[in-house]
């Protein structure tokens, strides 16, 4: 069949069903972005590459629909790998689209000429670039594939030249896999580890929501009486309301997920890399249990034992392996200890819940002062903690939300819950500030019928702001996004009080700029909010005016300058000064 270069790519795409694409129009990208109107393909235009790429990623991640990213050949495509590599870490499949330079010049250093393939080799699951023009459906098809099986981008290079030939195709077949359900013998060991232990956890990651399987893990937990706890920034990985839910590990987690795991015998980490970040101790407990019989399921098995020693790996779908190992649990399993355990559960989750409840202010390290000296300096601003309690009284309960990375947002990972999948967006482990803006505007595109609340601080705010020009224009739908406002690089701030004796460099926001004022000369409503009364009753007006109004709201919320806990105690020490510095060694101009 006769059909141009361009028409076979959007056919391809067509085939499997990407309907929508985010990035910055540019030349090379043309012949096909102007076939787009006519095939049904939503072009989101919006005023950053890497803020478009956050967008495809919160899109894909609540939709589970895969997405496109695309924009010129060279600056644009480069600007778009931060995102990229966050959404490799998020298990996001995404369809790259990096137009190149024309071969007739590349190589001379022409305008707009990187190397691009080479730019993203360590960012995507899989890349290939089109050698000829004929092969330009066969290759896209590849590569589309290559990402719903990996779970993650992949890359498809296309000199811009190869656009408007005319070549002779057939479009090629899209094969599906089924995906493993683990060894016959592998379900029968776990099963039988489970069956005899007298604690096990469950230990939930990424895996299930992607593979469907919250509702098998929660049959295998109650088959057990086995708390369950989230990996890190997967609180929508099991029921919030359930009573074998344990809440989040990792940074500024759930004490009670802690305290639990800690008494286990047995692990099943279900769909998880055990990735070291979302193991730190918490909160003071070393709560990994270093000599529990760990049982790892990952599609991936190159991720099984790479972090933590197990004694089963499975590679295989959480779902089916969930479903396997229950089906082949012996009558007795989760008797050893069961109403013990049990009790144990409901208690432990009961005490955290009231302390997190009583919990309003940052303790300081012994040594230092900052929080205590936060308190006094502003004595009637909220704390990081009373705003997240405002905000969990107005929030509703079948909310998306996403989280952005830095101090603020850090602290309020143990509060929100969900009760079903593909509600929580956070940056993940690649942890680029500048996420929580862009991945709220892409869930509600993905999720237009569905209140949505983006999260971030000020600082990390300031790096994807730019898209307040792109998401009040025309159909883009309404969201709703709150910044923590308290004129710091908080984290950074942290790290700085506590090893580095207050000698802040870099850490000072300007005391001057207002977002809400920048939201409204945006064309968009803003207001500061001081008060958690305040905070709570504008969050709630804010909600309903996206939903029956289509209103995009910017909260700025005051905060007091307290801290929570570093992202790394783990990597820092207190310097020591040997040589010396001093200002009159710095060379005359």
């Amino acid at each position: 069949m006769k059909m141009t270069t361009e028409e076979a790519f959007v056919k391809t795409l067509q085939m499997h069903g990407i309907s929508q694409a985010f990035g910055i129009i540019g030349s090379a990208m043309m012949p096909i972005s102007d076939l787009f109107p006519a095939a049904g393909i939503k072009f989101w235009d919006c005023a950053h590459e890497g803020s478009a790429g956050m967008m495809a990623d919160g899109y894909t991640r609540v939709t589970g629909q895969v997405s496109m990213m695309i924009a010129q050949n060279g600056p644009g495509i480069t600007n778009f790998v931060t995102a990229v590599k966050t959404a490799y870490w998020n298990h996001t499949p995404l369809l790259l689209v990096t137009p190149q330079a024309a071969n007739k010049t590349i190589g001379q250093g022409g305008f707009q000429e990187v190397e691009q393939m080479k730019l993203f080799e360590d960012m995507v699951a899989y890349q290939e670039e089109v050698r000829d023009p004929s092969r330009i459906a066969e290759v896209l098809n590849r590569v589309i594939q290559k990402a719903k099986r990996a779970s993650a981008p992949a890359q498809i290079n296309v000199p811009r030249d190869y656009w408007t030939q005319v070549v002779d195709i057939e479009l090629p077949a899209i094969v599906d896999f089924e995906l493993p359900s683990g060894g016959e013998k592998a379900l029968s060991d776990a099963a039988q580890l489970l069956s005899t232990a007298s604690f096990p956890v469950i230990l939930n990651g990424a895996g299930v929501v992607l593979s469907g399987g919250i509702k098998a893990s929660m049959e295998l937990a109650e088959r057990l009486d086995a708390p369950v706890c989230c990996g890190y920034q997967h609180n929508d990985a099991f029921p919030g309301s359930h009573p074998l839910f344990a809440g989040p590990l990792g940074y500024n987690g759930s004490k009670a997920g802690m305290e639990l795991i800690s008494k286990a015998d047995v692990v099943l980490g279900l769909g998880t890399r055990l990735n070291p970040f979302s193991t730190l101790p918490g909160y003071g407990i070393d709560y990994w249990p270093v000599n529990a019989k760990i049982i790892q399921v990952d599609l991936n098995p190159d991720r099984i034992g790479l972090t933590k020693p197990v004694s089963i790996g499975i590679v295989g779908d959480a779902k089916k392996v969930a479903e396997g190992i229950l089906n082949n649990l012996t009558s007795e399993a989760g008797d050893k200890n069961r109403s013990e355990r049990k009790a144990l559960i409901a208690q432990t989750k009961s005490a955290w819940a009231q302390e997190l409840t009583s919990l309003d202010h940052e303790e300081d390290d012994p040594g230092t002062t900052w929080n205590e000296r936060a308190r006094d300096r502003q004595p009637k601003h909220m704390s990081p903690r009373q705003a997240w309690r405002a905000i969990q009284s107005a929030l509703p309960k079948d909310a998306i939300i996403s989280s952005d990375i830095g101090n603020n947002c850090a602290i309020g990972n143990a509060y929100p819950s969900f009760e079903e999948g593909r509600k929580y967006l956070a940056p993940g482990l690649f942890g680029p500030c500048g996420y929580g803006f862009p991945a709220i505007a892409g869930a509600k595109i993905g999720k237009p019928n569905i209140p949505v609340v983006g999260f971030a601080g000020d600082g990390a705010f300031g790096i994807s702001m730019n898209e307040m020009t792109a998401v009040g224009r025309g159909d883009w739908p309404a969201i709703t996004m709150i910044i923590f406002r308290n004129y710091q690089w908080g984290a950074e701030k942290r790290n700085t009080t506590l090893w580095f004796d207050d000698n802040f460099v870099g850490t000072e926001l300007n005391l001057d700029v207002r977002y809400a004022d920048i939201a409204k000369a945006c064309g968009l409503y803003g207001v500061q909010v001081t008060t958690m009364e305040q905070l709570t009753e504008e969050l709630d007006k804010a909600i309903k005016a996206q939903m029956n109004e289509n209103k995009t709201t910017f909260l700025e919320v005051v905060l007091n300058q307290e801290l929570g806990e570093p992202f790394r105690r783990d990597a820092m020490k207190k310097p020591s000064h040997v040589a010396g510095i001093s200002m009159t060694d710095m060379a005359a101009e």
